[in-house]
């Protein structure tokens, strides 16, 4: 008997969000408990389709398909499957969760069923995350992108530990729903054009939208095809978030809990990243090739800009939050280079951002909560002296922040260079000065905060206790090892990125040698 994995995949999260909201309300404990516990069954679940996905050259593109009618007037079914690239930020998503769940651990307060909302609204914003990666019908896609954006509103508002923690949320959720508009209108014409050249009426069937839109075959106007692609895109960049529409990431990161911050950096941001793989690319092949120069500049821009800003913070989580902004630059402009390098690398940053975020902002959140919530740079020093489990922890996340050799960002950093190279020389030598950049405020950041004399009120800031070690761990721990044997990761990844580019008719151009480069 064959299991609907994917189903359970994100039925089970919403399922126990739906537990843990019924318990009583004196039960925190127990729900505290129930949403870990789940949130752990959900990675197992996650794991087996990662075994079980088939990597070999002539497995299919799509595995664990499953398909059912759901609005047949509309041609919508409830239609899904994972390629590489799919089953991948799945599991980074389920492997977050756990570690979110304790590193939160206190984060529902004193007040009535605090922990209870905390605990539903995290697995809620998971299962949404989770349905939305294997997805294989577009309405059901845009239903869950859209979707996912009210419990975080929530948990950025009623959670959030910053005086101005309801603004950042409504400016949270009135920058992605206006993005959400804009893509509804496109996901509308995608239906009203696949039902006039279509032979079977309209769908929202990805692969049959995939072969309708085809550049070798379709009859649809570019011009039309191209207005859709903007529509798509737009949500994405939004959501992802690519320069100049990032404004609302640092306020939401800042006035957060740093377990909801990584939840939305880590985790929910990347659907916008994936989106652009899966739906920008293969969707619209002609349009985004007519579209890859501005959106490179626009991510190079990014790069840089993130970089810079975040040299001048003087709020650590606002710093933090800056190098995000940097490192989704690096991730768009991968993917739209069209190179195998580039879209391999794109993926696994990714993955590498959502484990070296999360350390970096978790530690960060673990320190600034024993100094009475002050995240100013000014009021630390000399943390090292006090509590150098800590210190030594933050600068291992630090240094994989700023893309080391033999931590896990170099590699995909360096994947990405290398396929942009190849294609756009310059976009890559300007986006090789991040590198430079990104020292520049890890350093000063570590030095400022973690040596020297021990600044007054530091004298008591307590170590990381057991708690904090196990959410800590497991992610250094990854991004050693993945820093030096990415392979088993890349090996899921390459056939997805593969399939991408030959459905979009791009291959690797010829390697650019110096003349080239004149």
């Amino acid at each position: 008997m064959n299991l609907p994995w994917l189903s359970l995949l994100w039925l089970l999260p919403l399922v126990g969000a739906g537990l843990v909201i019924v318990l009583p309300a004196g039960a925190a404990r127990l729900a505290k408990w129930t949403g870990l516990l789940v949130s752990l069954v959900t990675l197992a679940v996650a794991i087996v389709v990662t075994v079980g996905f088939d990597t070999t050259p002539v497995a299919a593109p799509y595995q664990f398909v499953e398909s059912h009618s759901w609005i047949p007037a509309f041609g919508a079914s409830y239609t899904l499957g994972v390629d590489g690239i799919a089953v991948v930020l799945a599991l980074l998503t389920a492997g977050l969760v756990p570690l979110l769940m304790l590193a939160g651990w206190n984060d529902g307060g004193e007040r009535t069923r605090g922990p209870h909302a905390f605990a539903a609204l995290t697995l809620t914003v998971e299962a949404m995350v989770l349905i939305s990666l294997v997805s294989l019908d577009v309405l059901l896609f845009y239903v869950f992108f859209e979707a996912m954006l009210i419990p975080m509103y929530f948990m950025i508002g009623g959670f959030g530990n910053g005086a101005k923690r309801s603004q950042a949320a409504l400016k949270f959720l009135l920058y992605n729903l206006f993005g959400g508009l804009i893509m509804l209108a496109a996901v509308i014409g995608v239906y009203v054009v696949s039902a006039r050249e279509g032979s079977s009426g309209g769908t929202f069937d990805f692969r049959e939208l995939v072969s309708l839109f085809s550049s070798a075959t379709t009859t649809v106007d570019p011009g039309v095809l191209k207005l859709l692609f903007a529509g798509f895109m737009f949500a994405f960049a939004v959501k992802a978030p690519l320069w100049p529409l990032h404004r609302w990431l640092p306020d939401a990161a800042v006035e957060s809990t740093p377990a909801t911050a990584v939840l939305m950096m880590a985790v929910m941001d990347k659907v916008g990243t994936f989106g652009m793989l899966r739906y920008c690319l293969q969707l619209f092949p002609d349009a985004s090739t007519y579209f890859r120069p501005a959106i490179i500049v626009l991510a190079v821009i990014g790069v840089v800009y993130g970089a810079m800003v975040a040299i001048g913070q003087r709020d650590i989580m606002r710093l933090i939050a800056y190098t995000s902004i940097s490192h989704f630059g690096f991730i768009i402009l991968g993917i739209f280079v069209m190179t195998s390098q580039g879209q391999s690398g794109s993926t696994l940053y990714m993955l590498n951002h959502g484990l070296s975020t999360a350390a970096l902002f978790l530690i960060a959140g673990f320190l600034i909560s024993r100094r009475g919530g002050t995240r100013s740079i000014a009021d630390y020093g000399g943390v090292q002296k006090v509590a150098p489990v800590m210190a030594g922890t933050f600068m291992v996340a630090a240094m994989a922040t700023l893309s080391l050799p033999g931590l896990a960002p170099f590699i995909s950093e360096f994947l990405v260079l290398l396929g942009t190279f190849n294609r756009y020389w310059l976009a890559a030598t300007i986006g090789t000065t991040a590198l430079v950049l990104s020292s520049i405020y890890m350093l000063w950041l570590y030095q400022r905060v973690m040596t020297g004399p021990v600044t007054a009120g530091n004298e008591r800031i307590r170590d990381l206790v057991p708690r904090e070690l196990v959410v800590v761990a497991p992610l250094l721990a990854l991004l050693l090892f993945l820093g030096f044997y990415p392979k088993p990761v890349l090996d899921i990844i390459n056939p997805g990125v593969e399939h991408t580019l030959t459905t979009i008719g791009q291959t690797d151009p010829a390697p650019l040698t110096a003349e080239g480069a004149h």
